[in-house]
């Protein structure tokens, strides 16, 4: 395990940290090959039964790490297929999954947030998908449940428009559930976890699955927006926008 993803057990609840404060929690390739470990081995684990995604620094994650996403546009063996192999985990999880956001959740780092089942967000988290600005287009199933979930006006200022919305937006929205003082964001998500464990674990399961949609639906989705990304990451006016960007965070 690298030192950029910390995976701890307690009582009934795995928790998976984002710890890469250098970069606002960026993920690289190695993050999510070892966040998708960390889901896909408790799925055949009885003694877990909830699922916390967590950041560190006062920030959820700021998406891809956009050297990388650079390196996929290039055409890198296996570019990108990591991030797709940890968005399938997050579709095809069983149990319940909880976020805690306390900090901006941008890109990626916004979309697993929409996988999520319960959602505590601080009051100063803010949610985003600034990517838009330079050419791409939703991933990992966002553009499906953004709109079930916020309806279509929301969705489409966050998705076409770029725009962030805050804590308290995100909570009337509907994709998060409540929102607490900054640094509580993680101890609420274990209450929730707490909660959760003191129900039957069948029950949970079969009313989660009744709930959600289904599986197939999402990774239809999912392939579809990969494959406008993948052609997308080629277009010399994307490959030129997030150049100047990475040279202006540079300078």
């Amino acid at each position: 395990m690298s030192k950029h993803i910390i995976v701890s057990n307690e009582g009934f609840t795995r928790t998976i940290v984002m710890r890469r404060p250098e970069k606002r929690n960026a993920l690289t390739r190695e993050m999510f090959v070892e966040m998708s470990e960390a889901i896909e081995s408790a799925q055949s684990d009885p003694a877990i039964r909830c699922l916390i995604l967590a950041g560190r620094s006062g920030v959820f994650s700021a998406g891809d790490d956009l050297v990388e996403i650079l390196e996929d546009a290039s055409g890198e063996p296996d570019a990108g297929r990591s991030r797709l192999v940890f968005l399938r985990s997050l579709i095809n999880n069983k149990k319940p999954l909880i976020a805690a956001v306390d900090g901006p959740a941008v890109g990626t780092g916004a979309t697993m947030v929409l996988h999520c089942d319960y959602v505590i967000a601080s009051t100063t988290s803010s949610f985003s998908y600034p990517l838009i600005r330079y050419g791409l287009v939703p991933e990992g199933a966002s553009s499906l449940l953004l709109p079930r979930m916020a309806g279509h006006q929301i969705a489409f200022s966050m998705l076409v428009m770029g725009h962030t919305v805050s804590a308290e937006q995100a909570r009337e929205a509907g994709f998060v559930n409540v929102v607490v003082p900054p640094g509580h964001a993680v101890s609420e998500a274990h209450k929730a976890a707490r909660e959760l464990g003191e129900l039957l674990p069948d029950a949970v399961a079969r009313s989660r699955e009744l709930l959600k949609l289904p599986a197939a639906d999402l990774l239809r989705r999912m392939e579809q927006e990969e494959q406008l990304v993948e052609q997308r990451l080629r277009l010399p006016p994307v490959i030129a926008a997030f150049k100047r960007f990475l040279a202006r965070s540079e300078e």
